[in-house]
């Protein structure tokens, strides 16, 4: 799979551009804020319809225009396929597949891709959220359906939340939407347990050869593994809270507040690794994402890496460029091409941008 034209009109600050990137190798260099990240950013949101900075979808439209439009031409598995999106400032979006109006589950699906930013870097400090976002985002790459569970959880919750603002609760309502939660998220849970425990042997070895001698390990909050006993699990956690959410009138039990734990020989990482141990560990856990999805889905999904090349030392460096195959198409953004060794360079295509163009 890649990526092999690049169309962008009113994109953040990216006027109209038009790249060809029928190359396995892209670089795309040029001082901050002026668009690099902007391209590699609208490659991603083919992917997942949705940015990685913002959650606010007119942020993505150009100051001043009237809408933005990603026009892509993908070829997967021998098949040229075409997308189109457009979104306006009427909150008004459509997708295309081969000209074709699309549902937002078909449309995502047609593209993977693995984005490594420097963001990624802060995951083991960041908040719970930032880890379960990540681990939600590799997993719908999988499991298509991953998503609608997702938004249906989401749902009940709300609804949860909103009658445990009342002054009045009816108890028998809240033991209805309390039922299906645990039904949805033991199923949540349980494919996120899967998933990191397929990343976690994949990760360990990634890390071993990094780090040259420190153990890897992933736990995630919820003990149990099958479904029933998932259940259960979370029948007993919403007892032992009922007080407490009535208490604070929302939802505290369930998959939205769960984490997941990352140890380095045993020592939680999120406390006690130290930076070039961080950057280790979300090296494995990206190159494992990648080695995954490519066997899960049978095809390499497009790597983005988002100036992160500059944080990490040259060993590390080393080893992310060194590991790529020669089925994935790689698109980086820099600032110049220093960090890159000339056999690195030889069949690269490179774009400079300034200004939100192309020059």
């Amino acid at each position: 799979m890649r990526i092999v034209r690049l169309g962008l009109k009113n994109y953040r600050n990216l006027e109209s551009i038009n790249l060809n990137l029928e190359s396995r190798k892209i670089l795309i260099i040029g001082k901050n804020a002026q668009g690099k990240t902007n391209i590699l950013e609208s490659i991603y949101f083919l992917s997942a319809l949705k940015s990685p900075r913002t959650s606010v979808m007119s942020d993505l439209i150009k100051f001043g225009a009237e809408r933005f439009e990603i026009n892509a031409g993908i070829e997967k598995n021998h098949t040229d396929i075409e997308l189109d999106y457009t979104y306006d400032t009427e909150k008004k979006r459509e997708a295309r597949i081969n000209k074709v109006k699309s549902s937002p589950r078909d449309f995502k699906q047609v593209v993977k891709t693995v984005l490594f930013s420097t963001r990624d870097l802060l995951l083991l400090r960041g908040s719970p959220q930032d880890r379960r976002e990540w681990l939600d985002r590799a997993i719908s790459q999988i499991y298509p359906a991953y998503d609608e569970r997702l938004s249906k959880y989401d749902k009940i919750r709300i609804q949860k939340n909103n009658l445990l603002k009342n002054e009045y609760v009816d108890e028998a309502l809240l033991d209805i939407y309390n039922e299906q939660l645990v039904i949805t998220g033991a199923n949540i849970i349980f494919l996120r347990k899967k998933f990191l425990k397929e990343l976690e042997l994949i990760a360990f070895e990634r890390h071993h050869i990094i780090s040259d001698s420190e153990k890897l390990s992933i736990n995630y909050t919820c003990p149990e593994t099958d479904i029933e006993a998932i259940c259960e699990y979370l029948r007993t956690k919403l007892a032992e809270h009922r007080r407490e959410e009535f208490a604070r009138r929302q939802a505290c039990v369930g998959p939205h507040r769960d984490d997941i734990e990352f140890y380095i020989n045993d020592a939680d990482a999120t406390k006690f690794a130290s930076q070039g141990q961080q950057r280790t560990l979300v090296l494995a856990l990206k190159l494992s994402e990648l080695a995954i999805i490519k066997e899960k889905t049978g095809f390499s999904p497009i790597l983005l890496l988002d100036d992160v090349l500059a944080e990490l030392d040259e060993a590390r460096q080393n080893y992310l460029l060194k590991s790529i195959d020669n089925d994935t198409q790689t698109i980086i953004t820099s600032v110049d091409t220093l960090l890159f060794e000339e056999e690195f360079l030889k069949d690269v295509i490179i774009y400079k941008v300034g200004g939100g163009k192309v020059v």
